[in-house]
């Protein structure tokens, strides 16, 4: 398929070819969630941690007499039904990452891309870069472009890009080995250069 490149600066445009089976495949709804609900999961910590009431300090002696004193029978104080007692399911740490091969995650980043080139949702510059780490140059440059709410893929970080970016909402920047699902369908539209592009062919053919 033919793909059209914004050359900054001239406002020129220019088309090259890319792989249909990376660039033009079908939307996968069912692959797509998996492998984001696989993603965020991945990405929770999981280090979250409750005493049961074993590990519960005190409680080793009987609070009261078994018999006489009119109260329900209790051996610990740090039973799960006392004040300061123990969690009776308590909480440990665990791993919540859910296994997906190499070829459901590349399918699906494929179809994620071609579903954002169906949308024009997908902006192929040849090059972005700027000369100061100024907030004022990216803007002027997006606007350009009339684009406020993306994400800038580029081939490799360049310091001044990253520095002036951060300072605007709804704008971020990352590198070709950043690239991830969920930032891919986070922003309005993903504004990639034309080098970096050629490396997504290359690792998604």
């Amino acid at each position: 398929m033919e793909l059209m490149i914004q050359k900054s600066g001239s406002g020129e445009k220019d088309i090259i070819n890319v792989a249909d089976n990376v660039f033009s495949v079908e939307f996968n709804e069912p692959l797509i969630h998996q492998v984001l609900t696989s993603y965020l999961a991945g990405a929770r910590s999981g280090t979250k941690a409750q005493k049961t009431r074993a590990e519960v300090r005190g409680g080793g002696r009987k609070p009261f007499a078994q018999k006489g004193t009119g109260r329900a029978r209790a051996g610990t104080i740090r039973s799960p039904i006392w004040r300061g007692g123990g969690i009776t399911f308590a909480a440990k740490p665990r791993d919540h990452s859910k296994k997906l091969n190499k070829k459901m995650y590349r399918a699906a980043m494929r179809s994620i891309i071609s579903e954002l080139i169906r949308q024009e949702r997908f902006i192929c510059v040849d090059e972005f870069n700027v000369d100061e780490s100024r907030t004022r140059l990216i803007k002027d440059k997006l606007a350009s472009l009339n684009i406020d709410d993306v994400l800038i893929v580029t081939e490799e970080l360049n310091e001044n890009l990253y520095l002036g970016v951060r300072n605007i909402p709804k704008v971020d920047v990352i590198d070709i080995n950043e690239i991830d699902p969920y930032s891919l369908i986070g922003f309005d539209k993903v504004l990639m250069t034309k080098a970096a592009v050629e490396k997504v062919e290359a690792w998604l053919s």
